[in-house]
């Protein structure tokens, strides 16, 4: 088995990089993509430990896409509300200055808009304005430490973070409640994320080795009669791959999304989007209901074999 979508706790997943890799390693695995999300804080230490188990292991990122700064915003806007637009990057051996120059604005973005969503902490009294600070580092511990800073290093604070907090100041029971009722998009907590425009990161992830698929493409929220000329639009862009199997899609659905792909010659990816026990439906080596993630697909592209 093997898996092109994972999260360690550089971004909002649970388990540091290193001890990642050595537990796909151990359930039998033998290669991996770590894509923490916007940040490549991550890749050297998950790459030393690939070496010391001689495994696989893939360099990779999850960019935030903000499609209405697209150049070509007008052929992909009508995005269903709410849907997620991110840019995988699979293969990323050679950061480019203008690869970390982005990842380094995205950090500071988000932190902006992690300093608003406390200020509306703030405004619905859950804490005080002089706790600001305070929870500011309670979040920083939660997330494991410092937050992410130059060159991608550091940890990728996020709203899974503040989920926790609210669950630890038992505001909230689970991570559920905390996103639907504060967090989740529309509710009082809920602030957008910005992303780098597709064309930008398309072309950054390929000047840095790596290539661009999009992730879980069900949640972009668009019909399946627009569906083929939004990814025809996207691969005209520099799209090269369809993450077509994901544990949030139905095996109806990814069987869909893999004939689309290969009808407009895209790479085809799978991924669990593993995070660890916050988010227990999601499995190392496993996509949707179960089905277990074939080494195959990793010989099918040329960019990323060669990391085995």
């Amino acid at each position: 088995m093997i898996d092109f979508h994972t999260h360690s706790n550089v971004s909002d997943g649970e388990l540091p990089p290193a001890v990642l890799v050595k537990e796909a390693a151990k359930q039998g695995l033998t290669a991996l993509a770590l894509t923490d999300h916007d940040t490549i804080g991550g890749l050297e230490s998950a790459k030393t430990a690939a070496k010391e188990e001689n495994f696989c292991f893939i360099p990779g990122i999850e960019i935030n896409i903000n499609w209405t700064r697209s150049n070509s915003a007008q052929n992909i806007s009508g995005l269903g509300p709410g849907g997620e637009f991110h840019l995988l990057g699979l293969g990323i051996n050679s950061p480019t200055p203008a690869f970390i120059s982005a990842i380094e604005g995205l950090a500071r973005r988000r932190e902006v808009r992690n300093r608003e969503i406390l200020e509306r902490m703030v405004e619905l009294s859950m804490i005080t304005p002089d706790g600001r600070e305070s929870t500011w580092n309670e979040l920083l511990t939660i997330a494991g430490g410092k937050s992410v800073s130059s060159k991608g290093s550091g940890n990728s604070l996020g709203r899974p973070h503040f989920a926790a907090l609210l669950i630890k100041r038992r505001i909230v029971k689970n991570a559920n409640q905390a996103f639907t009722r504060y967090l989740g998009v529309g509710r009082p907590l809920y602030v957008p994320k910005d992303g780098l425009n597709f064309e930008e990161a398309a072309a950054l992830i390929r000047e840095s080795g790596g290539i661009s698929v999009l992730a879980h493409p069900i949640s972009l929220f668009v019909s399946w009669g627009r569906l083929p000329d939004l990814i025809k639009t996207l691969k005209d862009m520099g799209l090269m791959g369809l993450e077509a199997w994901h544990p949030t899609a139905k095996p109806g659905s990814c069987r869909r999304l893999e004939a689309l792909a290969n009808s407009l010659s895209l790479y085809v990816t799978e991924g669990s989007d593993y995070h660890g026990s916050i988010r227990p439906d999601r499995k190392l080596g496993y996509s949707s209901r179960g089905r277990k993630i074939d080494d195959s697909l990793l010989d099918a592209i040329p960019e990323l074999r060669r990391f085995k």
